[in-house]
């Protein structure tokens, strides 16, 4: 049974370390993320208005609940750079329950 406090991993990309830092850092002083990892820059190849592109990105973890979910999810749309950013969510189906007592601690 899913309850909001559920805790989801959100999986985000940036443009730069500089937007990835201060991003980050702002979704963890709102509360609306727990925790922002910031990992190695990737090469990501796709499709934008019709053409093939490819860039080096910033990937970054993001841990919240599914009820701050919405507004994490509004202010990282509205903050981000890119016009249609990547924000997609996944359930944690298990985890050392301190830690994701933790998470539901550390946000909203």
């Amino acid at each position: 049974m899913e309850s909001t406090d559920d805790c989801l991993l959100v999986f985000t990309t940036f443009p730069n370390s500089e937007i990835a830092q201060k991003l980050g850092t702002e979704l963890v002083e709102k509360q609306l993320a727990a925790c922002v990892n910031l990992l190695s820059p990737a090469t990501s190849i796709y499709v934008w208005q019709g053409k093939i592109e490819t860039e080096s990105e910033i990937p970054a973890i993001l841990k919240t609940t599914r009820a701050v979910f919405p507004k994490l999810e509004t202010e990282l749309s509205e903050r981000h750079p890119y016009d249609v950013p990547e924000i997609v969510a996944i359930p944690v189906e298990a985890g050392a329950e301190r830690y994701l007592a933790w998470i539901r601690e550390q946000v909203l």
